[in-house]
């Protein structure tokens, strides 16, 4: 493995914004931080996607930045969201993850203008050479109707030395194959869907940008970590012992069923920012089955081990 693969190794977990009466509860996100690096993580992934980036304030996501690196303290990377559909904005929001500390960034396709693959390029060239920081790009094409090419990102590699990995939620592991043709090894691959994860590990990816890490994170890190150690049967266990909670965070639009869950385990509220609403309470009740059989098998599986 590269000292490039190295970095990325690991469980990435996309963190939720805990919300309370409308502003961001900090105390709770900080407790949730701090839970993730006991659970052995190997990176925190701020104002993405999970983190409900799109209805935090830039002095929001500025802060929950520099919260994340304050806390982390180095011991993990701090992967910081900063995508936009706009490249000026894009660019803007990498400079101010910058400057709050963040460690790398992870920068979504543009969402709605739908651009071809040379306005990708044309888009990720400008926001790489933006920034010295390294870039995981995130191809996301069920939320932005754009899939990065394979092609595309072997440009990008070639033009800029910080596009260094990409965040694939393409939904089908035929994409490792495919970017590493294209790639080889100049690119790192993140799942950027759970339940992919150890089918994309097989084919190559070095990690996962993790959901269900939120809940589950030691879980998540033992599968990550047994895959590495060549432990392919305790990995397939952890795999199946996670995949109905797994499928559970996805019963509706994200990060509404994992911020449902952390409220059922008692570890933040389930408030979130329009357009975005908690759950149905069908569903809620669905998820709770799912964490108390969950919590059951987690520690039969411990009392094994």
């Amino acid at each position: 493995m590269t000292a490039l693969s190295d970095r990325f190794k690991g469980v990435f977990t996309a963190l939720v914004t805990p919300f309370r009466d409308g502003g961001v509860d900090y105390a709770s996100y900080d407790a949730l931080v701090e839970r993730q690096i006991a659970a052995g993580v190997s990176g925190l992934v701020p104002v993405g996607t999970t983190g409900e980036a799109a209805t935090l304030s830039d002095d929001e996501a500025v802060e929950v930045i520099a919260r994340t690196v304050r806390i982390a303290a180095g011991q993990v990377m701090v992967m910081a969201g900063a995508g936009a559909n706009d490249t000026t904005k894009t660019v803007d929001k990498i400079k101010r993850a910058e400057a709050a500390g963040a460690d790398a960034v992870l920068i979504v396709t543009p969402y709605y203008n739908k651009p071809s693959q040379a306005g990708l390029i044309a888009h990720y060239g400008a926001a790489a050479s933006a920034t010295s920081l390294p870039m995981m790009l995130y191809s996301v094409p069920g939320r932005c109707g754009v899939e990065i090419a394979p092609e595309t990102c072997a440009t990008l590699v070639e033009r800029h030395e910080n596009v260094v990995a990409i965040k694939e939620a393409g939904g089908t592991a035929a994409r490792v194959t495919q970017l590493r043709t294209a790639c080889g090894d100049r690119l790192v691959i993140h799942s950027g869907d759970d339940g992919m994860t150890l089918p994309f590990l097989s084919l190559g990816a070095v990690g996962v940008t993790s959901v269900v890490a939120n809940i589950a994170p030691r879980e998540m890190v033992a599968m990550v970590d047994a895959w590495h150690a060549g432990e392919t049967v305790k990995a397939l266990a952890l795999h199946e012992l996670i995949a109905e909670l797994t499928d559970g965070m996805f019963i509706e639009s994200n990060p509404g069923p994992v911020k449902a869950a952390l409220a059922l385990a008692n570890l933040a509220g389930p408030e979130m920012r329009l357009p975005m609403v908690p759950i149905s309470d069908a569903n809620r009740n669905k998820l709770s089955g799912i964490l108390n059989r969950f919590g059951s098998a987690a520690t039969a599986f411990q009392e094994m081990r």
